[in-house]
C-alpha cells in the first residue's frame, strides 16, 4: 500500500518542511523559524484589508483593518508554531480573511517566543493585550480570542488566567487545530501519523521542552488546557481535521467544555491538514470554515 501524498498546498508545504528537517536534523532554531515563515504562502492576500504595525500593552504585532469593519470589535489572534515559531507575518493574511468575514478588526500578536521566554510569559503577554484593549474602552464582549495549534493553547490559557485574576472574560474563543496535550500522548498521534504531514511526537516534544522547563508543568491547567476547569467559559468554536495527529486534542476539548455547560460548536474539516483555515482564498473548505466562523460569530452577537 502506497503512502498518502499531499493533495493541497498546505500539505505539500508541510511535507517539504519535514523533508528538509529530516535532511538537516541539526537545523538551528533560527533557521527553523525562517522555514516556518513560509506559512504565509499558504494564504492568499485578502482584498480591501489594510495593516499597521503597532502594539497593545507593550506587545508588538499587526493590526488588521478590513474596509467597512467595526474597529470596536476586536479579534486577538495568538499564532501557532509550537510557542517557538511563527509570527504576525505568518498569520496576518489569515486574520485578514477572518476579520473581513466577521466584520471586525484584528490584532495578530508577536508574543515572546520560547525558549527565550518560557511559560507563562506568553500568557502574560496575551493578558497584557486584553488589559490594554479594555483600558482603551473595548467591551470584553466585543473581544474574540483566536488561536491555532499552540496559539489555541494560549488563547484558552489566557481565559483561565483572566478568571484567576477576577477579570471579565472575552465574548468568545475560536480554536483551530488546537494543540493542548503537553503530556505528548494520545491515540491519534499514532493512528493519524500517516495522514498528517507535519505533526510528529518528536517535534512536539522539542517544543514542549522549549516552552516548559519542568515536567511538573505538563499537567498545569494554564499550560495544558485538558486539565482546566471550563465552567463559566465563553462561547467556544473548535475546528480540526479528523486526519490530523492532534484530532483527539480537539475532541477532548469539546467533551470537557460541553460537560461544563459551555456553548460549543465543533467543525470537522474532513481530509484537511493541520490549521487548514490557513488556506483561505485558495481552498474551498478553508473558505467555508471562515464563513462558518463568521456566521457563528454574528449569531452569537444577535442573541446576547
Amino acid at each position: 500500500m502506497s503512502a498518502p501524498v499531499p493533495t493541497d498546498l498546505l500539505g505539500q508545504m508541510y511535507a517539504d518542511w519535514i523533508a528538509e528537517m529530516t535532511k538537516y536534523p541539526d537545523m538551528s532554531l533560527g533557521l527553523l523559524r525562517i522555514v516556518f515563515e513560509d506559512w504565509a504562502r499558504a494564504t492568499t492576500e485578502p482584498t480591501e484589508v489594510s495593516y499597521e504595525e503597532t502594539s497593545f500593552g507593550g506587545v508588538p504585532g499587526i493590526l488588521v483593518m478590513p474596509r467597512d469593519s467595526d474597529p470596536k470589535q476586536m479579534v486577538v489572534l495568538m499564532h501557532g508554531g509550537g510557542f517557538a515559531l511563527g509570527s504576525s507575518a505568518t498569520h496576518r493574511k489569515l486574520a485578514g480573511h477572518l476579520a473581513k468575514a466577521m466584520g471586525t478588526y484584528a490584532f495578530v500578536a508577536d508574543f515572546r517566543l520560547a525558549p527565550e521566554t518560557r511559560f507563562p510569559g506568553q500568557l502574560h503577554d496575551g493578558v497584557a493585550i486584553i488589559d490594554a484593549l479594555v483600558a482603551d474602552g473595548y467591551d470584553m464582549r466585543d473581544i474574540t480570542l483566536v488561536g491555532d495549534s499552540a496559539g489555541a493553547n494560549l488563547a484558552l490559557g489566557m481565559v483561565q488566567m483572566l478568571k484567576q485574576q477576577g477579570k471579565a472574560l472575552p465574548g468568545q474563543v475560536i480554536t483551530m487545530s488546537p494543540w493542548l496535550n503537553m503530556e505528548n500522548n494520545g491515540e491519534t498521534l499514532v493512528t493519524n501519523n500517516d495522514t498528517d504531514f507535519l505533526i510528529a511526537p518528536e517535534g512536539l516534544q522539542g517544543n514542549i521542552d522549549r516552552y516548559l522547563d519542568d515536567p511538573a508543568l505538563w499537567t498545569d491547567p494554564l499550560a495544558n488546557p485538558l486539565y482546566a476547569e471550563y465552567a463559566g467559559f465563553p462561547r467556544l468554536y473548535i475546528c480540526a481535521s479528523p486526519q490530523e495527529s492532534l484530532w483527539d486534542n480537539a475532541t477532548r476539548l469539546d467533551e470537557l467544555a460541553r460537560a461544563a455547560g459551555v456553548d460549543v460548536t465543533f467543525s470537522a474539516g474532513d481530509g484537511m491538514q493541520h490549521v487548514y483555515p490557513l488556506l483561505a482564498g485558495r481552498e474551498p473548505r478553508a473558505d467555508e470554515e471562515i464563513a462558518l466562523i463568521a456566521d457563528w460569530y454574528r449569531a452569537g452577537r444577535a442573541h446576547r
